[in-house]
């Protein structure tokens, strides 16, 4: 095959994998319909929009100070930001902005996402994750006496009313549900204690009185919630507690008779491991479970875990992610490097969101969001349309020029600009690159830059065939000699991009990929497929001996 049939192969195999690259794909989106969020299939080329064209989320993170003061503002936020830019990244936003402002704020930018709730919930969320073992000891039933005394002396109150609390554990029909049978009395009798009418014993519901074997294990109504929550802040009441434990809600919750029941754990406060030895997190979905997210250990931690739940065989294991029981398994033999968090019902976007804060490991110092702003597209729409319109126009103003100064020559430059145009989309396609209208304005620059190097060209060729050289050596030496100034200029304009790519953010970066990938479109159009239409016309015309430049 000749010299000249390889590059025809080259540029008809550029033009179907542009092609393939730019070809409507299906893809999986999250859309508002009816003020509800709904997952949607559609057929789109695959080339993303950024936060200033199809709108989306902005949000102001800055240090929660509300529970404790913290120091060194400026390192943890640094820290901070790493965590949730780690986290936006896997959430599989496009061209999000992730920066800090100022010593103590961080803001976000989230192209194509309006799901407020669960934007801020990736963001903020601490995912601290800890595996503690229930409680086996009865010390919380053995203080309760003590608690109800406490509340009585202190004349305690909760943020329930009481016409609310009425309502729940202490009506007859909850009362007589959880109250253990006659025949088991003796063998909970350590759980009876725990159902007196003392103020904080009757909120309180064990779980033996629904059958369940779990140690340390309570329910509370969800209205008496509060109450409960408000006497375990109180500072005698905590003095009060068993030591060496800690008592955490868990994030599911159950119906019984009617009333909605939040399950409430008695902890050992040792955690056996933490998230810190998590190495990975996988949402899935089980036959039988539901949806769960698996991790992965470290080798170190693999075996710290292998050796503690060893001790613990048949014991009930909390997983507890940021304060909150996720699951309590029961330990039927020692466990490794692999496990699961069982989700409780919910949907796999959530296993998805936990997988993702996992991963990106917790956040030094917690964050709450100032401010959200949902930023719309009208303004995207605007600037698409002019964009379009200035590019028809730059693209205009080339082809007349090209034409009226070069002629037939400036016709093959319109060809390579008009494949030009097609490498560079599908470039940024294949790159996963995010238009942005500062990118926008880039592509349209590089149609002034791509035409550049081929009025370099033609000026050589012109000078070559002053001189009075043949047509075919006139062509070949004015490619030969315009190469050096056209690489020169071409990598001097590279080496901006990529630096305004390293250290920009957001729209600059757009506009830096925009230009990188025009700069590697432009040197192949002008040099390769311009030099491949020359040979040809050579080629079906051997004889000529006028070039029409």
């Amino acid at each position: 095959m000749s010299n000249l049939q390889y590059r025809v192969s080259a540029i008809v195999a550029l033009i179907l994998a542009s092609g393939w690259a730019l070809f409507p794909r299906t893809v999986i989106e999250r859309n508002r319909r009816n003020g509800v969020f709904v997952t949607d299939t559609v057929r789109r080329v695959p080339l993303k929009k950024g936060l200033d064209l199809q709108g989306g989320m902005h949000l102001t993170l800055a240090i929660d100070e509300s529970k404790q003061s913290v120091s060194d503002k400026s390192d943890k936020i640094e820290r901070a930001l790493k965590v949730v830019r780690t986290r936006i990244d896997q959430f599989g936003v496009s061209e999000p902005v992730v920066q800090k402002a100022g010593a103590d704020r961080i803001i976000v930018e989230l192209p194509g996402i309006d799901d407020e709730r669960r934007a801020t919930d990736v963001v903020q969320k601490a995912a601290f994750l800890q595996f503690q073992i229930t409680d086996k000891t009865s010390a919380f039933e053995r203080v309760v006496p003590r608690l109800d005394a406490i509340v009585k002396d202190k004349k305690l109150t909760g943020s329930a009313a009481p016409d609310v609390r009425g309502d729940s554990a202490k009506s007859p029909a909850i009362k007589s549900l959880f109250t253990p049978k006659a025949d088991s009395a003796k063998k909970n009798a350590a759980a009876d204690s725990a159902t007196s009418n003392g103020p904080f014993s009757k909120l309180i519901i064990p779980a033996s009185a629904l059958g369940s074997t779990v140690p340390g294990l309570f329910f509370v109504a969800a209205t008496d919630q509060p109450e409960i929550d408000a006497y375990l802040q109180n500072a005698d009441i905590q003095a009060a507690l068993p030591p060496g434990k800690v008592m955490r809600w868990g994030a599911d919750s159950m119906v019984a008779n009617g009333k909605a029941l939040i399950p409430l754990y008695v902890l050992d406060a040792r955690p056996i491991i933490t998230g810190d030895a998590l190495t990975d997190a996988q949402p899935t979905m089980e036959p039988i479970e539901g949806t769960v997210v698996t991790f992965t250990l470290s080798n170190e931690g693999g075996r710290k875990f292998k050796t503690e739940t060893g001790k613990h065989v048949k014991d009930y294991m909390a997983i507890v992610l940021d304060d909150r029981v996720m699951s309590a398994p029961v330990i039927q033999s020692a466990i490794g490097t692999h496990g699961q968090i069982t989700m409780g019902g919910k949907d796999l976007a959530a296993a998805q969101d936990l997988a993702i804060v996992l991963r990106a490991g917790a956040l030094p110092v917690p964050l709450k969001v100032e401010e959200v702003r949902a930023i719309g597209a009208s303004l995207g729409a605007d600037s698409v349309r002019n964009a379009i319109t200035a590019g028809v126009i730059a693209v205009a103003l080339v082809v007349i020029i090209m034409l009226g100064y070069y002629r037939f020559a400036g016709l093959l430059a319109v060809f390579g600009l008009t494949l030009y145009m097609l490498f560079t989309l599908a470039a940024l396609a294949g790159f996963s690159a995010v238009l942005t209208l500062p990118g926008l304005a880039g592509f349209v620059l590089s149609i002034g830059i791509a035409v550049d190097a081929n009025v370099l060209i033609f000026e050589r060729i012109r000078e070559e065939m002053v001189h009075g050289k043949a047509i075919r050596t006139s062509i070949d030496e004015g490619f030969k000699h315009a190469m050096s100034a056209i690489i020169d200029s071409n990598v001097s304009t590279a080496l901006t991009a990529a630096v305004l790519y390293q250290y920009g953010t957001g729209p600059v970066k757009g506009f830096a990929v925009t230009l990188i990938a025009g700069i590697a479109a432009s040197m192949i159009s002008s040099i390769f497929v311009v030099k491949t239409f020359f040979l040809i016309w050579l080629n079906r015309n051997k004889t000529a001996e006028t070039l029409s430049i």
